[in-house]
C-alpha cells in the first residue's frame, strides 16, 4: 500500500557522487508512515494470521506487536484493548457473511435452495479464513472478554433465524400442519451442524475441512424433492 508521505522536494544535481550515495542510503532507511486507518487494518490482518497457526496458544499483544515490528503502545493507539481488536475481526465476519446472505435472499427464490446455499457459504467462509473460524466457534476467545463470545452466539442465533424463516416458507408451500414448529426444529439442527463442522475444522488443526462430503450432508438435512 502506498504510504501517505508527501512527494519529495525536487533536488538539484550534485557533482559529488559520494554525497548522492549517502543521501540515497539515508532516504532508503526512513520508515514510511502508513495512511490513516492502514495500520489498524494491518493489526487485524496480523491477528488473523496468527490465529491461523494450528495449535496456536493465546495471542498476546506482545507477540502481535513483535510480528508487526512495533511497540505494544503503538497497538493501543489504534485499539483501546485487545478485546476491541477481536471485535474488529467479528465485525469483518458479520459484514462478510450477512452481506452474502442478503445477496442470496435477493437472488434465490426457492427457500430450500436458499437454505442450502446459506449453509455452503457459511462453511466455505470459515474454510477460506481459518483464523476467523477459530473466532466463530470461540476457540480463540476462551481467555478473552465474555462479550466477544456473546457476540458470536448472537451471530449464530441470526443464522438460525434466517434458516427458520426460509424453512417456514418452504413448509407452508408444501402444506405442512405445523410449519413454524417444524422450521424452528430443523433450523436448530442445521445451525448445530454448521457450528460442529467449524469446530472440527479448528480443532483438527484445519485438516478436517467444513465442506467435506457437504453435498451428502445437505441431502440429509435439506432434501430437495
Amino acid at each position: 500500500m502506498t504510504p501517505s508521505a508527501s512527494e519529495p522536494m525536487p533536488t538539484h544535481a550534485v557533482d559529488d557522487p559520494n554525497l548522492t550515495e549517502r543521501r540515497d542510503s539515508t532516504e532508503g532507511n526512513v520508515r514510511k508512515r502508513p495512511k490513516p486507518g492502514e495500520r489498524r487494518v494491518q493489526i487485524l490482518q496480523a491477528l488473523a494470521e496468527m490465529l491461523e497457526q494450528p495449535g496456536a496458544e493465546r495471542v498476546t499483544t506482545a507477540a502481535l506487536a513483535a510480528r508487526l515490528d512495533v511497540s505494544e503502545a503503538a497497538l493501543y493507539r489504534h485499539f483501546a484493548s485487545k478485546a476491541q481488536m477481536f471485535e474488529g475481526l467479528i465485525d469483518f465476519i458479520e459484514q462478510s457473511v450477512f452481506g452474502l446472505v442478503n445477496q442470496l435472499n435477493e437472488r434465490e427464490a426457492d427457500a430450500l435452495v436458499r437454505s442450502r446455499k446459506l449453509v455452503t457459504l457459511l462453511l466455505q467462509f470459515g474454510e477460506t479464513n481459518p483464523g476467523m473460524a477459530r473466532v466463530m466457534v470461540g476457540d480463540a476467545l476462551v481467555f478473552e472478554n465474555d462479550r466477544l463470545q456473546q457476540r458470536m452466539n448472537l451471530f449464530f442465533d441470526k443464522i438460525e433465524s434466517v434458516l427458520k424463516q426460509n424453512l417456514r416458507e418452504a413448509s407452508v408451500l408444501i402444506g405442512a400442519v405445523t410449519p413454524t414448529v417444524d422450521a424452528q426444529a430443523d433450523a436448530s439442527v442445521i445451525t448445530a451442524f454448521c457450528v460442529g463442522r467449524l469446530q472440527r475444522f479448528a480443532r483438527s488443526g484445519f485438516k478436517r475441512l467444513p465442506s467435506e462430503n457437504l453435498e451428502h450432508s445437505l441431502a440429509l438435512l435439506l432434501p430437495i424433492a
